[in-house]
């Protein structure tokens, strides 16, 4: 339901345009894949037709993206020789490496950024 400071007739949402004639060349498995610049990892492997992304510790389930906004955590990958990596939330940026992660990863900790 639009807001009193919704002009009538706008859309809600505004749609995220990735530019659609510049592509990166990235590694999945060992396979070469094309994407959209600006794309996310998990929506250029969709693109792509790859699932599962990974597999569960436990049972060694295929996962694949449920979410894609960072909540759900099944959309683990390893890029570039770092595991756990959220694929929905990682930009694609040419030359990338990225592995399906197979059971259980470290977390990967981000370093400290200088207030």
């Amino acid at each position: 339901m639009p807001t009193k400071d919704h002009a009538a007739g706008a859309p809600l949402f505004t749609a995220v345009e990735t530019d659609r004639l510049s592509t990166v060349t990235l590694t999945f498995e060992g396979q070469p894949l094309r994407a959209p610049a600006g794309a996310t990892v998990a929506a250029a492997l969709l693109l792509n037709g790859v699932a599962p992304f990974r597999t569960t510790p436990v049972t060694s389930a295929p996962r694949a993206p449920y979410c894609m906004m960072g909540v759900c955590f099944e959309c683990l990958v390893e890029i570039d020789g770092k595991p756990s990596r959220q694929a929905c939330l990682t930009a694609v940026r040419d030359g990338m490496v990225i592995k399906c992660q197979q059971g259980a990863s470290a977390i990967a900790i981000e370093e400290e950024v200088e207030a």
